[in-house]
């Protein structure tokens, strides 16, 4: 059995990447339990595995008892008296014989390989789980594996992770095969291993696909300073610069525009807007409203509110298709965003002043409670990763 046994460790440790610690408590629990069994014991019994030797080759199993003063159960306690010098509240250890381990190798090896190989399925989720759990808020790059359901599944070679159907972007056909970039949102423990929800629509993937192409954001000199996203139409991002000489927005761009078409790209030519934040709230509002021209802004601090003037011949560019423009512009902002062109201005006898005037519908947007952390997407439950044919 002992020859058996380290070879088998020494090859899970090697193909399963699972920790020697790990192993040895897990083949400890399996061969107490066959220990018990084997000697028709009522109560349970712990035993400590040890590899020793120069080469850590020779199996070595110790039984274990707390120390008390009186001992109830002799199968799990010694009295103090016979304690060795060991304290109250020890563990006191006696090594097994060969006799002992042979004979409990004859009876109990099934028992033992059962038990071990649950422990040992149960260490390797663990592994998993952990190494992922550090990795939520991260980009993974997966390969789409199948569909279930309106679910995809993305593997990553330890696992599959779902990409639930509200974190699929509309427009995008995920194809078997297919290599693609996911935003990690959760990790959860479930009854077969690790769950891990991925997402494509989250607004942070954005910011972490800067980080990978613009190596300034990487080193924390430019900061993209919000996201506004409708995952799969457009997206506006605000960046800014700790050090003066550097151009965030040439930064993001790059030569050519390279690097925010390698975002581009991965996105599957989802456009994007850089614009340049200010603590300047009109400033920031002009930029955000890019690439419309603005003539003027008139801020209402109080409702936190802005009415924006442009020419004539922005106003279809400023508000954008079905408003997106203006939409995307409050929410990278934080304000109510309301545009008037000059015209309209002047024919209604409006004025910047007069921010509480009646505004038509289409030129308004009111600022949605939205944010790039993921506060504008609804929580993920157990329930949203079922087949429903609603």
């Amino acid at each position: 059995m002992n020859a058996e046994l380290v070879e088998a460790l020494r090859y899970l440790e090697r193909e399963k990447d699972i920790p020697e610690a790990a192993l040895l408590e897990a083949l400890g629990v399996g061969l107490s339990t066959a220990y018990r069994k084997t000697l028709s014991l009522e109560t349970d019994v712990k035993l400590r595995v040890e590899l020793s030797g120069p080469h850590k080759n020779v199996l070595k199993l110790y039984r274990q008892r707390v120390v008390v003063e009186k001992v109830d159960d002799p199968e799990s306690q010694i009295a103090l008296a016979d304690a060795e010098g060991k304290p109250l509240g020890a563990i006191h250890e006696i090594a097994l014989d060969d006799r002992e381990k042979e004979r409990m190798s004859r009876i109990g090896a099934q028992t033992a390989k059962q038990v071990l190989m649950q422990q040992l399925r149960e260490a390797e989720r663990n592994k998993i789980f952990d190494e992922f759990n550090d990795r939520v808020g991260d980009v993974l790059t997966g390969q789409v594996a199948r569909r279930e359901g309106r679910n995809i599944l993305i593997n990553f070679g330890k696992l599959e992770a779902i990409l639930p159907d509200k974190e699929q972007v509309p427009s995008e056909a995920y194809r078997i095969h297919d290599r693609v970039k996911v935003f990690v949102v959760d990790v959860r423990r479930g009854n077969r291993g690790p769950q891990v929800i991925v997402s494509r629509t989250h607004p942070t993937l954005i910011r972490r696909l800067f980080e990978l192409e613009v190596p300034e954001i990487h080193d924390g000199i430019v900061q993209i300073q919000n996201v506004a996203r409708e995952a799969g139409q457009r997206s506006k991002i605000a960046v800014a610069s700790k050090d003066e000489r550097v151009d965030p927005v040439g930064s993001c761009v790059g030569q050519r525009g390279q690097r925010v078409q390698g975002v581009v790209d991965e996105l599957r030519g989802e456009k994007i807007d850089i614009v340049r934040w200010s603590s300047d709230m009109r400033q920031f509002i002009t930029e955000s409203l890019s690439p419309a021209k603005v003539i003027s802004v008139q801020l209402d601090d109080e409702g936190k509110s802005a009415f924006v003037v442009v020419p004539d011949n922005q106003l279809s560019l400023a508000i954008g298709k079905s408003g997106q423009n203006v939409r995307l512009a409050a929410r990278l902002t934080g304000w109510r965003i309301d545009i008037r062109s000059e015209s309209q201005v002047n024919r209604d006898g409006m004025s910047p002043s007069s921010p509480g005037s009646a505004l038509p519908p289409p030129a308004a947007a009111p600022v949605e409670e939205l944010s790039d952390d993921g506060a504008d997407l609804p929580p993920i439950t157990l329930a949203d990763l079922g087949d429903d044919d609603e």
